[in-house]
């Protein structure tokens, strides 16, 4: 199957709407290149650092998000357990265990091909999509990572739905 390449001229550079985006609300940001920003965002459990990078070769913005864990190498096996029994729970994105920073990250890509548009809309549902798949397992990281519990453990400490109405 042969692909065409197509040349498309786009109304503003993706990574502007994001920069629009995190002026609006008032986030700290870092706009280090042209195709690449770095927002910090506060949340319930920690501080998030959000990088979000336009792959022109792709033509996905890509995000993502990391908090400040670092896995020493003695959990990193246990970590990658609590990983992929997330990963089987959730719909769009992963998260990923970077090797070389014991770091873990949340990933996702919005997909914007043909010249697609993103939208202020669709950008903070990328943002909020990655920070809140960070929020809810943040504190099953913590549990394996500080607390020694093993991934199963970890994961049922956190994740629970609430039955009826108080």
């Amino acid at each position: 199957m042969d692909f065409v390449e197509l040349d498309t001229d786009r109304l503003a550079h993706p990574v502007d709407v994001i920069e629009h985006l995190a002026t609006t609300h008032d986030w700290s940001f870092d706009r280090s290149a042209e195709d690449e920003i770095t927002i910090n965002v506060t949340g319930g459990w920690a501080d998030y650092h959000v990088s979000i990078t336009w792959m022109d070769e792709i033509e996905s913005l890509h995000v993502a998000c990391a908090f400040d864990i670092k896995v020493p190498d003695a959990r990193r096996k246990e970590v990658r357990r609590l990983i992929a029994m997330i990963n089987e729970q959730i719909w769009i994105g992963h998260f990923d265990l970077w090797k070389s920073e014991g770091l873990v990250l949340f990933r996702y890509a919005l997909l914007l091909a043909g010249g697609a548009e993103p939208t202020d809309r669709q950008c903070e549902a990328l943002l909020g999509t990655a920070t809140a798949a960070c929020e809810r397992y943040f504190q099953a990281f913590q549990f394996v990572v500080w607390a020694g519990k093993t991934a199963r453990e970890a994961l049922d400490a956190v994740v629970f739905d609430t039955a009826g109405r108080a």
